[in-house]
This record gives C-alpha cells, structure tokens and sequence, in this order.
C-alpha cells in the first residue's frame, strides 16, 4: 500500500504533534515538514522493545555515526564520513548553532541564501550573529555572484565569517550540483569564509543527479544531518554533527554539554532507520514521486494561475501565488521574516476562505512574498481536498 494512504483522515486528526494541533479541527493542516506515515517496521520494533524492556535512560555508546557512514556510502557512494570526526546533538538547529559558534566569534555574520528554512535566521540571532541574506537566483539556484559579494561584506575588516547551506534547499526542494558546492567552497576558501551545512532533507531525492554531501567538496566544512526529516521522527530528538577532515579540531572544541540534548530513543530509532529503513525510504519516495504528479495536476485544475518549479527533492512543495493577487489583502498584518506562520498574505487567504494551513512564504525570508509552503507527505485523499479547497480562495 501507498505509505501515505494507510492512515484515513479520522486517524490522523488523532495525533496530538503540532501539526494537528495548531489550527482549528476544520483545516486541513500541510504547513509544518511532517509526513503523514506510520513508522518503518525497524524503527518501531527496536522502540516497543525499549519501551517493554524499560531501556529508557540516557543515551550511551550509539553506533548513530556508524549507521549514516554506512548509509552515506550506499545512498550517496561517499566514504568520507569518519564516525570518529562526529558528536551527536539534540537536533539539526541546535547543531547548526553550535557549530556556527565553532567557526566564529561572537557578533560575526553569517549569510544565508533565502528564502530558506526559517528558523535558520531565529537560531543565528539567537546565537548572537549578524545575518546577512545573499538571495537565490532567479532559477531558484545558489547566485555565486551574489555570495562572492555578501562574502565580501560578511569579511571586510578581517573579520570571521560563515554560511549557513540548506542541502538539499528548504523550501524549493533543489538539489545543488556538485560543481555548485565545489563553486561556492572555492569562494568560501578564498574569503576565509567557514560553512556549515544543514543536510537533514539529503536522503530525500525524488530524481535527477544525486545528493552531493558537502565534505566531499570542501574538507573545512561541518554538516548537520538526522534521519528524522526521512523517516518522519522529529519527535525522537537526535542528530549529528559532521566535522570535515581540516575542521576535526573545530568539533573537538565542542562544549560537552551541547551533546546532552539527544534522546536515547531517539539515537535508537535513528540508527535502526538509517541501518534497516531502506526498503521503508524506497516505498517512500515513490509515493512522494506521485504526490508531486499529483500535486501539479490538481493545481493545473483548480489553481492555474500559480507558478511552482516541482522539486527534485524534500517532500516540499514552493508556489508562487502573485497571480491570484491575494498579498495585498493582508498588507495590514505583520510579516516576520524567520517565525513559521500562516498568518500573513496567500496563506491567511487560503486558511481563512479555504480551511488549508499553510506555510506563509515571508518567513522564508527575501524571496518568499506571494509564496506558500505546501507539504505534499500526506494521503491522496487529503491533498486532493486541500488543493480543490484552494481553488475555492476567490469566490
């Protein structure tokens, strides 16, 4: 069976996480990256057998690392990911602004290419950095001018720097070639620019040339990776922080208690997907493949006047709503960049007139005015409902 169709409507609106919580019974909610699945068979056995043996405390040796080397090296056909140059964290986010706080002092700036994950710009802040936006291309792709010049700036006066990579890219679901991480890592090297890369959607290709980890290019780099977002166990904290060959004495300044934050049913469930989920993943982005088909057929029918390039890979989908002129009917609203909301703009529109929660585009930052965020993990049945509600959002 289809993963994303073996839980009716009615089961799913049981489920207490925030994406069935957030919004009123009557919406139907594709706003937050969560997928509508039960858990592979792997994961959830090595869970129930923790549970009933009572294996609940904290998290001790974990063969976490071992896991996504081994899956690195079948998935991706890349050997370079030494467990032994690894820590593991609480989550991405929080290893990503670890690992931002390795390779730069305080008050430095680190670019971002937007629009982009939003809580990348609430983390960085938080973490007392200056961010600096170097905004996609018009293709949706890394603009290498663009970054030359925000390096430039992020660096004037000697001062360190860093960016923040979302690979494969959050919200547009493009895959960045291996001449483009090789382009951008000749650039960082030549400005003494440090990258942090955010990998958490890499297992999730739909098609095309492959995920290109970004060590391979540049051996100063650090990744952030989890197989929470591909096999949907966001709820199961765990993630792991990926040192370079040249940035291994960087991770090694890791304070010790930035790793306290994973849960020991958490590296459980991670390392039995990353070990055994494969034929799970398989199923899964198959599925997916036929979401995306679906998705542009429904928008063909009921909402032609929105553009969306259909992603290659994430289970995301970015459309670009301008031509439905609804931005202007909610100018009076606040339209916070970096705060995940469905509040301002196309998505208050379609969640007010059309009962759909979804992601509004201004908290991707530059880039994202006209746009939602739809996620495409869910049912036939319940995409099928959302879009066709959409297509209601004039009337």
């Amino acid at each position: 069976m289809d993963p994303f169709d073996a839980l009716a409507l009615e089961q799913l609106r049981t489920r207490q996480s925030i994406k069935w919580r957030r919004f009123d019974a009557d919406v139907l909610p594709l706003w937050v990256a969560e997928m509508d699945v039960l858990l592979a068979d792997p994961v959830r056995e090595v869970l129930e057998r923790a549970l009933r043996d009572g294996d609940t405390g904290y998290p001790g040796v974990t063969p976490y690392a071992e896991a996504l080397a081994g899956f690195a090296a079948e998935r991706w056909g890349w050997s370079g990911l030494d467990p032994a140059r690894t820590a593991l964290v609480a989550d991405v986010m929080t290893g990503v602004s670890e690992a931002v706080r390795l390779v730069t002092g305080p008050g430095a700036t680190v670019v971002v290419s937007p629009p982009v994950y939003p809580p990348f710009f609430g983390y960085l802040e938080d973490a007392g950095r200056e961010v600096l936006e170097a905004p996609l291309g018009a293709d949706g792709r890394l603009d290498l001018d663009a970054l030359a010049e925000a390096f430039a700036r992020a660096t004037a006066g000697g001062r360190g720097a860093a960016y923040l990579l979302c690979s494969p890219h959050n919200p547009t679901g493009v895959v960045h070639t291996a001449d483009e991480l090789a382009g951008l890592a000749d650039l960082a090297r030549a400005a003494d620019v440090r990258v942090v890369a955010d990998e958490i959607h890499a297992p999730l290709v739909l098609d095309g040339p492959g995920f290109v980890p970004y060590l391979a290019v540049d051996p100063a780099g650090i990744s952030v990776t989890s197989a929470s977002k591909a096999w949907n166990l966001a709820g199961l904290k765990a993630a792991v922080v990926v040192a370079g060959p040249d940035a291994a004495d960087d991770l090694a300044r890791l304070p010790e208690v930035a790793t306290h934050g994973p849960s020991h049913l958490g590296v459980l469930g991670h390392t039995a997907a990353l070990q055994h989920g494969g034929p799970w993943l398989d199923d899964v982005l198959g599925a997916l493949r036929s979401r995306r088909e679906l998705l542009g057929t429904l928008l063909a029918e009921h909402l032609p006047q929105v553009r969306w390039t259909p992603p290659r890979a994430t289970f995301l989908a970015w459309l670009d709503c301008a031509g439905l002129g609804l931005t202007g009917q909610y100018a009076d609203r606040p339209a916070p960049r970096g705060v995940m909301n469905a509040d301002v703009g196309p998505a208050r529109a379609f969640l007010d007139r059309s009962r759909v929660g979804l992601a509004a585009g201004t908290a991707f930052g530059t880039g994202g005015l006209d746009h939602v965020r739809l996620t495409l993990a869910t049912s036939t049945e319940v995409l099928t409902e959302a879009v066709t509600r959409m297509g209601r959002v004039s009337g």
